[in-house]
């Protein structure tokens, strides 16, 4: 890296996994914006899903200007974030049969929805049943993971299989087993993780060809303005009115 800083690698690193994103998983994030504009023109609603540090990316597709209005977080109580206490719960409960069964059995979700599941393993009980119940129950699943877990790693779930097994489509973020995108003298161990970066910014490319493809068809996005430009609560009081049946952020 000669004398380039840290920060300077980190930004390369994150740079060079967003360009192979964008090469390599266009067809991808093509048929995945497909997949959800169907689903929009077709009166189903949009759920987002991701544990841990992976629920990041899915939370920054919900309520959010520039975003559609339809998408839904699908919280499973201990696992969404950092916040439960102790933190080290949330990873014991990725790892919990039958509790993505429980959460979609109380949940909205029916046939003909759609479900974005965020897990970068994808080799958790959790994600892999999640995929597996909605998929039973009719619902159309996006993966957002990383392939070289299901290469590298064994699977955590009974059945042997990963996230990407039980998928309509699968989004590769092609980050390395250990989410560390840097090494250095005295530093004792990997650091400077990418997977938030990159798998933010995969869904955000989906997003931006969804909301294109429905343009294309007639159809106007339901998409939110910010709040702090002029005209912003206006026009999100009109598009969460007119969608309300399809939001539950909002009950």
């Amino acid at each position: 890296m000669g004398d380039s800083t840290l920060a300077e690698q980190f930004f390369d690193a994150a740079a060079g996994l967003l360009r192979r994103v964008r090469d390599e998983e266009a067809e991808s994030v093509a048929a995945a914006a497909t997949l959800i504009a169907d689903t929009v023109a077709d009166g189903g609603r949009l759920f987002a899903f991701g544990a841990g540090h992976s629920s990041l990316a899915a939370q920054d597709l919900v309520y959010r200007a520039g975003g559609l209005a339809l998408m839904n977080l699908l919280a499973v109580p201990g696992v969404v974030g950092v916040d439960v206490m102790p933190a080290t719960l949330g990873s014991v409960l990725e790892r919990v049969d039958g509790l993505a069964a429980a959460v979609l059995d109380t949940s909205p979700m029916r046939s003909g929805d759609l479900l974005v599941i965020v897990s970068l393993s994808g080799r958790n009980p959790l994600p892999v049943e999640m995929a597996l119940n909605a998929r039973a129950l009719g619902v159309k699943v996006i993966g957002v993971t990383s392939v070289a877990y299901a290469e590298q790693t064994r699977s955590r779930h009974v059945s042997g299989t990963f996230l990407k097994d039980h998928c309509d489509i699968v989004l590769d973020s092609k980050v390395a087993v250990g989410d560390a995108e840097l090494t250095a003298g005295g530093v004792p161990a990997p650091f400077a993780p990418a997977s938030t970066v990159v798998t933010t910014a995969l869904l955000q490319a989906v997003m931006a060809m969804a909301a294109g493809a429905l343009a294309e068809r007639g159809i106007e996005p339901p998409l939110l303005r910010s709040g702090n430009v002029d005209g912003g609560h206006e026009w999100n009081s009109r598009v969460l009115r007119e969608y309300g049946d399809r939001i539950f952020y909002l009950r």
